[in-house]
């Protein structure tokens, strides 16, 4: 599926398209609406340029009982 922004309407915003999608994927995010991944690829970004993104903001990670297990997990390993 694709989203057509009209030119007028973009320009009215005075931010780049590549600024429009980074919006558009912080805010489904941030309302929980979309998972991390799957809003930093509409962002177009990797995932720690989409973290910093998303600092910017003030948008904090929102982390489930796996993901926090899983980085338990993980910091066990680094020991």
């Amino acid at each position: 599926m694709t989203v057509t922004i009209p030119d007028e309407i973009l320009s009215s915003t005075n931010i780049s398209p590549m600024e429009m999608r980074i919006e558009i994927a912080a805010y489904l995010y941030e309302k929980q609406r979309m998972s991390i991944g799957k809003a930093r690829r509409i962002a177009g970004l990797d995932l720690i340029q989409f973290q910093k993104e998303l600092a910017k903001r003030n948008i904090y990670l929102q982390l489930g009982i796996e993901d926090l297990e899983s980085e338990i997990r993980n910091l066990k390993l680094l020991q």
